[in-house]
């Protein structure tokens, strides 16, 4: 019965003041429009980061008699030492050992050209070592200084590498900021709208509180208007983003989710997490307010 009445207050609060609910209400739809956008884009390149780090790999390279004339070429013995060494370090998600023939044939399938008329094989046997996180090559790399016994070369990529895992880096927190700067931006706005209200409203609540009226049962309403405001618009927000998802989105030149392999959040679970932080800043935009300008 109390929450009829809550219910029923607040419904008249928001018909009452139509214009600063739909201001409110457009309000919280483009910040979750925008939290939305941020959200998809923001997932869809952490995923594309995710694919560029798991190309890093380190090559171990192993000697040939002609790159090192002191040891020779690197027994069978040496190399398994190191292929064992190397896929017990943490760091490590897989070792794949590509044999000197196996790389003439790769590069004869990449670039003919530059193996056509080579009188022998100069490539040498190989580690391919692919690592759990970008930022791991540097800890492989020094966990192979010194070289072990019959390894010519550790390569990693260099600087190639660390601008990549930088870049990564950068993406992740680009994509936190703006979610967290869109997020707050909305809260304000409902915070704003609900302090409108109980500004206009401000005899009526005296008048309730003269007649006995609970605290709890003034903040009420303001409350249950948050949470409409929020969940309307959330609900709007998602509604507009499927419509970009399913128009927009497909009309975009080439398809660049398929070419790299990345893919951004599932639709449904953008939803529900859009519907989430709705409801969760029409509470706390209400809360705020209420909090700091409701004197009661």
């Amino acid at each position: 019965m109390r929450f009829r009445i809550l219910a029923a207050e607040a419904w008249r609060s928001l018909a009452a003041n139509m214009s600063t609910t739909l201001a409110a209400t457009v309000t919280v739809l483009i910040g979750m429009f925008l939290v939305g956008a941020t959200i998809g884009v923001g997932t869809w390149l952490l995923s594309w980061s995710d694919n560029v780090e798991r190309q890093l790999v380190v090559n171990v390279y192993f000697c040939r008699a002609l790159s090192c004339p002191n040891a020779g070429d690197a027994k069978q013995s040496e190399m398994d030492k190191v292929a064992n060494q190397v896929s017990q370090f943490p760091e490590v998600r897989n070792v794949d050992f590509v044999s000197r023939e196996e790389a003439l044939d790769i590069m004869e399938k990449r670039t003919p050209e530059l193996v056509a008329g080579l009188p022998s094989n100069p490539l040498p046997d190989k580690l391919k070592v692919t690592v759990r996180n970008g930022r791991d090559v540097f800890v492989l790399k020094q966990r192979l200084t010194p070289r072990p016994a019959g390894v010519e070369s550790v390569e990693y990529g260099g600087q190639t590498a660390r601008k990549i895992v930088k870049f990564v880096a950068l993406i992740g927190a680009v994509v936190v900021v703006a979610v967290l700067l869109l997020l707050l931006a909305s809260m304000l706005l409902i915070a704003n709208t609900i302090r409108l209200s109980i500004f206009s409203r401000r005899r009526e609540i005296e008048v309730m509180k003269l007649v006995g009226a609970t605290n709890w049962f003034v903040r009420g309403p303001f409350m249950l208007e948050g949470l409409i405001c929020g969940v309307v618009g959330a609900v709007a927000a998602v509604l507009l983003l499927f419509v970009t998802k399913t128009v927009v989105v497909p009309a975009l030149p080439g398809d660049v989710e398929s070419s790299s392999g990345a893919e951004a959040w599932p639709f449904v679970l953008q939803a529900g997490v859009l519907l989430l932080i709705g409801l969760a800043l029409g509470a706390a935009g209400s809360g705020l307010t209420i909090r700091r300008f409701l004197r009661i």
